[in-house]
């Protein structure tokens, strides 16, 4: 999912509250105007004072209400007619809201002209905050702002209309970047060349008649270079596990979901990451200082390890498999680190895999033993969350020399951010065998929910103080 399209999608939640409480506004401008009250006069009392609040608190059930009707769902190419009708069905739930408050608290509302002109108003209004938004963002579509790069894999006429669609209608988000209209050992060595050229946001499947195996080879392909697979099904062949059926040019596409972490699931992430960074640097920040003093104390060289002993920028994997800067608290006498490779390597208890662990490190200060022991070492990492390079929960952030020896089932767990903690680290730590981590880590990305979050950090202080091979 583009950040884009994420983007645009939670503009809504703040548009359509607007538009709510602006619908509310004016339906009590137009019951007190003088045209109004000279057909109909005022026979209540209802303070601007007073309904100001109640419009505020009604129109925030009413986003609540919207998100139960299927109103922020996240999904291309949704059609304008069902939006606007999602929009009808959400106001029309609302003003249910309001005729049930009404009867249990009779002076809540005293006009009924209010609350039905505020419930067509809402339907025009909140309708209209969409249909800018949905302008905007196909105008932005146009001058190619957010658009989805799109390699098709067919040489037939669903490929044909599928690729007619998306170049007639440059509003339609998609851009189709390679085509291959048959699958050889010469078109695969191609495609796997385009994708490792160039950034690729889905592959289409658009050919029925290909093989069970070139299709779950394409699908390989999509999943270890981190973009969306899709497929023009068969009317037979849509009921697969985790997938979404979409018409495109009269023809169903069919999305096989990646991770439940997509979606307004990501935008939630997101949020809950950056309220509990900033709670926990906040609360930490003592800890922060005295970890600091101890470390120059100690030893000499900088607090935080963030540089190769050659002087690069220290790096970590992240989400689609793009590197960052990383940054930890030092542990270890400087310099030090390529030693692991080298003089150290005879030492590594993790041979069952890319990692490299080094039981009983001569390399580590007094300090560094102490801190790691307790993981006070990995706490900066929560300024890397709080600007989105990690996550709270997630699979572990690996080197780039140990992501470059990964089989291909291993990229798996490089489909979202890594985490702080995650499934693998309160499972056993660094005493996991790789490909146990490795299965943790996809049944995570699979079963995301926020709960299962909460569940994994409510672990990690026990899986901290429990003690393990490798510090």
């Amino acid at each position: 999912m583009k950040k884009a399209e994420l983007t645009f999608s939670f503009l809504l939640v703040p548009i359509d509250y607007i538009m709510v409480v602006l619908a509310g506004l004016s339906s009590y401008y137009l019951r007190f105007a003088d045209f109004t009250t000279d057909i109909r006069p005022i026979m209540f009392a209802l303070p601007f004072k007073e309904y100001l609040p109640i419009i505020l608190i009604i129109a925030l059930l009413w986003i609540v209400i919207f998100a139960f009707t299927g109103m922020y769902s996240i999904k291309s190419g949704k059609r304008l007619a069902n939006e606007l009708h999602r929009v009808f069905l959400g106001c029309s739930m609302g003003l249910v809201l309001i005729v049930i408050l009404i009867f249990f608290q009779r002076d809540l509302f005293s006009s009924r002209f209010i609350v039905l002109a505020g419930w067509i108003l809402s339907v025009v209004y909140v309708s209209l905050g969409r249909l800018i938004v949905r302008s905007i963002q196909r105008k932005l579509y146009k001058i190619g702002y957010g658009i989805k790069k799109v390699v098709i894999v067919g040489g037939g006429k669903t490929a044909d209309n599928l690729i007619h669609e998306f170049e007639s209608k440059k509003s339609s988000g998609y851009k189709v970047v390679k085509r291959i209209r048959e699958l050889n050992a010469d078109t695969w060595e191609s495609l796997y060349q385009f994708i490792k050229e160039n950034d690729i946001d889905e592959l289409i499947q658009a050919d029925s008649n290909l093989s069970k195996t070139e299709v779950l080879k394409l699908y390989d392909l999509a999943s270890e270079n981190h973009f969306t697979f899709k497929y023009a099904a068969d009317l037979l062949g849509i009921k697969v596990l985790k997938t979404e059926v979409n018409e495109i040019a009269g023809i169903p596409v069919a999305e096989v979901k990646r991770t439940t972490l997509d979606g307004w699931g990501k935008i939630a992430k997101r949020v809950f990451d950056l309220v509990v960074s900033t709670i926990l640097i906040i609360l930490l920040s003592p800890v922060y200082l005295f970890t600091i003093i101890l470390i120059k104390l100690d030893s000499k060289g900088p607090v935080f390890f963030s540089q190769k002993d050659d002087g690069k920028p220290l790096l970590r994997v992240g989400e689609g498999g793009k590197p960052f800067n990383y940054f930890k608290f030092r542990s270890m006498i400087p310099r030090s680190d390529s030693m692991r490779y080298n003089e150290l390597a005879q030492k590594n208890i993790r041979n069952d895999g890319p990692m490299v662990k080094i039981k009983d490190d001569p390399r580590v200060t007094k300090v560094g033993r102490f801190i790691r022991r307790w993981s006070i070492d990995e706490l900066p990492e929560l300024f890397l969350v709080f600007t989105g390079k990690m996550s709270l929960v997630g699979p572990r952030p690996h080197l780039p020399e140990e992501v470059a020896k990964y089989e291909n089932h291993h990229k798996k767990s490089l489909t979202i951010k890594p985490g702080i903690t995650g499934l693998a680290q309160i499972s056993g730590r660094s005493d996991l065998l790789f490909e146990e981590e490795v299965k943790l880590d996809v049944y995570y990305i699979e079963n995301w929910n926020l709960l299962l979050d909460l569940s994994i950090l409510l672990k990690t202080p026990w899986a901290v103080i429990r003690s393990r091979d490798a510090q």
